[in-house]
């Protein structure tokens, strides 16, 4: 159980990272660090949501996923560690976590308070080097979750909004973008896998340009062609093939709408 993986918006060009690295290397020096993302839009709470979310269950057991992405940092909001059916997560209680916790089962809650297990000094500014680094690394190394604060019964949770079905109309949001510019909309695959069913004939409008294809595969599609491709996140995702479909549309921000109708 020495596995500890890191989500934040740290980025590379500056130490924060590898501190956090070095707090948890000594503490437990066989941890295994894995780096999911340190490139998350800066304060992007849903971005890191949907990254955990998308991602979390590929690892092995008992992991334990540090997140940080902590815009109210200094405030009073809660520093707290989960235990799920399967792993272990450490971050901020601003819902960064509760979408994978909530999907692998919430076991316990706690709120870090046992000073016992942070650095001598907590700073205001630096929770993830202070508090969630060396708790995290004292999780990998067995110690119960108990004896790192007080039980807490609910957390603050986040969600992507619910995309609104209808028999002929699907009304939706963008949610995330990733590197290549493709967008991630709030429709499970599922979902538009139902409503493909019934309307092959579609039309979906996005910032006043039309998507009416989905494909299987990249290669299906012409040059400058936006298409729905159903992705391995398992939301459906716009798509160009080898262009951004971001900047295509012009997404300057997520949460835009997105309507998909009959034709």
């Amino acid at each position: 159980m020495n596995t500890i993986a890191l989500l934040t918006d740290f980025g590379s060009r500056d130490n924060f990272v590898g501190t956090v690295k070095g707090v948890i290397l000594n503490n437990n020096p066989r941890a295994i660090l894995i780096d999911i993302s340190h490139n998350i839009f800066s304060y992007d709470i849903k971005g890191a949501a949907f990254i955990l979310l998308s991602c979390f269950s590929y690892f092995p057991k008992r992991t334990v996923f540090l997140a940080a992405v902590d815009p109210g940092v200094g405030s009073k909001q809660k520093a707290i560690a989960i235990k799920t059916r399967n792993y272990y997560f450490v971050g901020p209680d601003n819902g960064i976590l509760s979408l994978a916790a909530g999907r692998d089962g919430v076991e316990k809650i706690v709120n870090l308070k046992n000073k016992k297990y942070f650095l001598k000094e907590v700073s205001s500014t630096f929770r993830a080097r202070d508090i969630f680094a060396p708790c995290a690394a004292y999780l990998s190394m067995g110690l119960s979750i108990d004896k790192l604060g007080g039980n807490l019964t609910k957390i603050e949770k986040t969600d992507f909004g619910f995309s609104k079905i209808t028999k002929n109309e699907i009304q939706a949001e963008i949610i995330y973008a990733d590197k290549f510019g493709n967008l991630f909309t709030n429709i499970t695959c599922r979902q538009f896998a139902s409503f493909y069913k019934q309307n092959k004939n579609f039309s979906a409008v996005l910032n006043k340009k039309i998507i009416d294809k989905i494909y299987s595969f990249y290669n299906e599609a012409k040059s400058n062609e936006p298409f729905f491709i159903e992705g391995s996140s398992q939301f459906l995702e716009i798509a160009l093939k080898n262009k951004s479909a971001k900047d295509f549309f012009s997404v300057k921000k997520m949460n835009q709408k997105l309507v998909i109708k009959n034709k």
